[in-house]
């Protein structure tokens, strides 16, 4: 019998069926056109073109108040000011530094351990699984709600454990600057150990079991198997992790702002560049600055790391 027509809601399949290209029309092209540019055009504008704005904005002195005819630039004066005389921002650094040390030698291994022990297939990996997603879940904010009220002198968790709730002797762990701020890594760290945890376990669905065996057959034990065959085999992961360990820890805002709003210990970049752009006493120019250092120690070491990264592998 001849071969019937083809229907032309069948047409791209039959197309395909017998290896021949179809070529995008000028909907395809559109809906494609929207569906990529329309996202572009939101990065561009709300991320790099706030960016922007704020690394121009850093060379200006300026309230917010009055439109942009009241913009005086003022050349580097406000970044001559932060590094010689604005004395909250060597604190800030400092605590900024130590969230991302804390990050990468606690959260960051933790999060490692407990996928490898996850991947083997514990009992009841699924609920470990699932307790140790269940902060990334959440909003700093709401974490910084639930840790104060764990941390409370009166009614607190820890006091209460250790018998001094609502006592004078009770430890005023949020409220001492002394030990404030490790008592805030620690509730950042919760939700920091989940989220490398899910990345790690992503990777290690990755990685090739015969790679596994091979080494268990050469008589490698537990430890020799991940170090030398599944944690080389990591080393995509690896660098995203490393980006989000710096990320995270540079622009850590809603715990500490939460808290005591950046202040008494809790010092971070982050929360002094809000405090200087809003208020009464507004300085967006100041602020601006602010940021901008903060974008630069944020991309400063990814772009080095990605450029010693990208060099081994050509050596190769």
């Amino acid at each position: 019998m001849p071969d019937k027509a083809v229907p032309r809601a069948l047409a791209p399949r039959a197309a395909k069926r017998h290896g021949v290209t179809r070529w995008l029309t000028g909907r395809d092209k559109t809906v494609v056109a929207l569906f990529l540019g329309v996202p572009a055009v939101l990065v561009a504008v709300i991320i790099w073109g706030a960016a922007i704005a704020a690394i121009i904005l850093s060379f200006a002195s300026w309230d917010g108040i009055g439109g942009l005819r009241n913009i005086r630039w003022i050349g580097l004066r406000n970044y001559a000011t932060i590094f010689t005389n604005y004395p909250p921002f060597w604190p800030a650094l400092e605590h900024n530094l130590i969230w991302m040390l804390v990050f990468s030698l606690i959260a960051a291994p933790a999060g490692l351990l407990f996928a490898v022990l996850i991947d083997r297939g514990l009992k009841g990996s699924r609920v470990y699984e699932t307790a140790l997603f269940l902060p990334v879940m959440l909003s700093t904010a709401l974490i910084g709600i639930i840790w104060q009220l764990i941390y409370s002198p009166d009614q607190g968790l820890i006091n209460g454990l250790l018998g001094t709730a609502g006592q004078a002797t009770a430890v005023d762990w949020l409220g001492n600057p002394k030990i404030n701020l490790w008592a805030v890594l620690v509730a950042a760290c919760w939700r920091q150990i989940g989220y490398i945890m899910i990345l790690y376990l992503a990777g290690l669905k990755g990685v090739d079991h015969t790679v596994r065996e091979a080494a268990q057959l050469d008589g490698c034990n537990e430890w020799q198997v991940f170090r030398y065959a599944t944690f080389p085999a990591l080393a995509p992961i690896n660098i995203v992790v490393l980006i989000v360990t710096i990320i995270e820890a540079l622009r850590s805002f809603d715990l500490v702002y939460v808290i005591n709003g950046g202040t008494n210990g809790l010092e971070l970049i982050s929360a002094l560049v809000t405090t200087t752009t809003m208020g009464e006493a507004s300085r967006v120019g100041f602020g601006s600055a602010l940021g901008t250092v903060l974008l630069v120690l944020s991309l400063a070491p990814i772009v080095a790391f990605l450029i010693h990264s990208f060099r081994q592998e050509t050596k190769r």
